[in-house]
């Protein structure tokens, strides 16, 4: 049985490799424990490489994505300095193995958040808002994981892109979002689809930060979690998407 510490490594090279693996699950029983714990040492990898960690994101943030998985909470997962893409900038496909894209909501957080808060009390501890991109990438084959894989895996989270910040009393529920790939919209959806208000992922990430002791800084970015299903994209595309209220947000994937 390989210890958790060699999963992780295991996991990390094939992030930065851009190989695939097989399931930890197919060989291994991990707890949800187990899962975190792992995940947290495939980024302190990143971290003796020089990265530095620069946010959170939150996964499963819908109900129907909870059934599919079978869970009744959601997961969370760390987002480093290399993951983040500039808008209208560009990123190469190599990087990656088999990766989809999900237009989300961006927090940026105002002040240091030490417990945890509800949806109201978190947007005093906000600097703003804005549409953003999550690139994700499962490091399995096939794209196929249990839950434990998952979290393991940094929620399968490689990339992001934000847009323009908008004030924090920007209103940001029920905005109609498109996802665009070469201008054409490929998903719709709404920012109510993300727990039915957005700010209870910002309030669920404050919760399940403190119940994992990962402190949230000033400066972090919170990524509230997908608005649409996620699109596969390939080289030579131009991805984006249109938040009402909140603009655009896009990037282009060279080969």
């Amino acid at each position: 049985m390989k210890t958790i510490e060699k999963i992780a490594e295991e996991i990390h090279l094939a992030a930065i490799n851009a190989n695939e693996i097989e399931q930890i699950s197919l060989s291994h029983t991990i707890s949800l424990s187990d899962a975190y714990n792992i995940q947290e040492l495939a980024i302190q990898h990143r971290f003796s490489e020089g990265e530095t960690l620069i946010g959170l994101k939150m996964g499963f943030t819908s109900e129907a994505k909870m059934k599919q998985m079978g869970v009744h909470d959601m997961i969370w997962g760390r987002l480093t300095s290399s993951m983040l893409i500039l808008n209208h900038g560009k990123t190469n496909f190599s990087k990656y193995i088999h990766p989809r894209v999900e237009p989300e909501i961006c927090f940026m957080i105002s002040r240091d958040i030490e417990g945890v808060l509800d949806e109201n009390q978190v947007k005093d501890y906000v600097s703003g808002v804005a549409g953003a991109i999550e690139i994700i990438d499962s490091r399995y084959k096939n794209f196929k994981f249990s839950l434990e894989d998952v979290i393991a895996d940094n929620c399968s989270s490689i990339g992001f892109v934000v847009g323009d910040w908008f004030p924090v009393n920007t209103p940001i529920g029920d905005l109609k979002i498109d996802l665009l790939i070469d201008g054409e919209v490929v998903e719709t959806g709404n920012s109510n689809d993300i727990l039915g208000d957005p700010w209870k992922s910002l309030a669920a990430a404050t919760r399940l930060a403190h119940q994992y002791n990962q402190p949230i800084k000033a400066g972090m970015y919170i990524m509230a979690g997908a608005a649409t299903s996620a699109a596969f994209i390939k080289p030579n595309q131009t991805i984006s998407t249109k938040i009402e209220s909140l603009g655009s947000v896009n990037f282009e994937v060279t080969e």
